[in-house]
């Protein structure tokens, strides 16, 4: 049955449905082989059930906020921000690009949303100041992981809506991870930048400078501790926090006056776009998730890892592998919706913390979008770069593998994701 339905599965994507028909199409023929009197009556349950979940409500939220920051110039002043920070250093503008994903990391959550809004900006720059234009735009397609990995983070909400686990506790886990990606992308630039002599592009900022940017930017900044500090101090439900931070986006927006009406109208008919494509895909993967369960998939495959439950890193590297192969080939939603089902119970008997699993599956799913053949930020990169899709997909092998050495760290020490959560207790 589950080959069957993979093959089909398969079979839609490369006939270019859409992807939530192909999520239904390959459940039909599932339900086919389980019991296709259950199909009148299960998959509508199921479709509706797997977005009735009040959690969810969080993602449209945090996705407007993001949204909200780009078209209100929010996200330029974050940018100037960061170009007085690193932008002295040799490479700035390869620095002031994986800084900036820092800090946009903290509102929007969505790594598609970074490419688009830094990539049109920066990759222009960087070229001027003698990067080549591939390198530019991988490292903003690289740079751009970091924005689901440091809270809020969109996949982090699924996977806590699936397994029942603390959105903080997710939130809290993922800083050190994010920053530690932040680092590896910023050594990427600086070898790159020293082995192509590149120039220091500015100098260095004088105090007065830095601290007219702080301030510039400082309304932009602060909407990250808002959310965390909120939900980990038990003020605010995530929910809740997705509209707190839209609200003080938008009231930052309008009292900056870089917010007008068509520029708010135009970021909620985006958030509303992205959302009801997000929500169609939860919604199809969720039918299919009842109904792998229903078979008892998971525990099949419970039973076939069980020879290695006594090595829990044995068990992370082969649910990262099986993750890293499935997202190069699905989209991340669906995959995040189909795979931790069933990788939970085999992490719970092999003894891992169900947030550290969170954040290995989060980042594994992540390093996917920039994966060929399917990643989501390479074609968006490839977009705003001018550059030929198949050129980039060359070109961006070494911020894979960098990904993938930081995702290896993480699992070889789970303090790097457990120590913040567990320090704030």
């Amino acid at each position: 049955m589950t080959v069957t339905m993979l093959v089909v599965f398969l079979g839609h994507v490369l006939l270019g449905l859409p992807l939530f028909i192909a999520l239904l199409t390959t459940a039909f023929v599932g339900f086919l082989f389980v019991d296709f009197s259950m199909i009148p009556r299960m998959m509508p349950q199921q479709f509706f059930s797997g977005i009735n979940v009040f959690s969810l409500m969080a993602i449209p939220l945090f996705i407007l906020a993001g949204n909200l920051m780009n078209v209100s110039g929010l996200t330029e002043r974050l940018m100037g921000f960061a170009r007085l920070i690193v932008g002295h250093l040799r490479g700035g503008m390869g620095h002031v690009n994986v800084v900036s994903s820092v800090f946009f990391a903290g509102v929007n959550g969505s790594a598609v949303a970074d490419t688009s809004a830094l990539g049109s900006l920066l990759v222009p720059a960087m070229e001027k100041e003698g990067y080549s234009r591939a390198f530019a735009a991988g490292l903003t397609a690289g740079s751009s992981l970091i924005g689901p990995i440091i809270p809020p983070s969109i996949f982090m909400i699924l996977y806590a809506s699936l397994t029942n686990t603390s959105v903080g506790d997710l939130f809290l886990a993922g800083v050190v991870p994010g920053m530690l990606l932040g680092v590896a992308f910023m050594g990427m630039n600086a070898w790159y930048a020293w082995r192509h002599r590149l120039p220091k592009s500015t100098q260095l900022p004088s105090l007065g400078q830095l601290g007219f940017a702080f301030i510039a930017a400082l309304p932009a900044l602060i909407a990250p501790f808002i959310i965390v500090a909120g939900i980990v101090l038990g003020f605010v439900t995530p929910t809740e926090s997705g509209a707190l931070t839209a609200l003080y986006v938008a009231l930052c927006g309008v009292m900056l006056g870089g917010l007008r009406l068509k520029e708010c109208w135009k970021a909620i008919l985006d958030t509303a776009r992205l959302t009801s494509a997000i929500f169609l895909i939860m919604a199809a993967s969720a039918t299919i998730s009842w109904l792998l369960s229903y078979a008892q998939v998971p525990e099949q495959f419970v039973s076939l890892l069980s020879p290695y439950v006594d090595n829990s890193v044995v068990i992370l590297l082969l649910l990262s592998a099986i993750t890293f192969v499935t997202g190069m080939f699905m989209e991340e939603v669906s995959a995040l919706m189909l795979l931790t089902p069933i990788f939970a119970p085999v992490a719970m008997m092999a003894g891992i913390d169900p947030i550290h699993l969170g954040i290995i599956i989060t980042l594994n799913i992540t390093i996917a979008l920039i994966t060929p053949p399917l990643g989501a930020c390479v074609f968006v990169a490839a977009a705003v770069s001018r550059l030929e899709i198949v050129s980039l997909f060359r070109t961006i092998w070494p911020f894979v593998l960098t990904a993938i050495a930081v995702l290896i760290l993480l699992i070889l020490f789970p303090p790097l994701t457990l120590w913040l959560p567990t320090l704030l207790g």
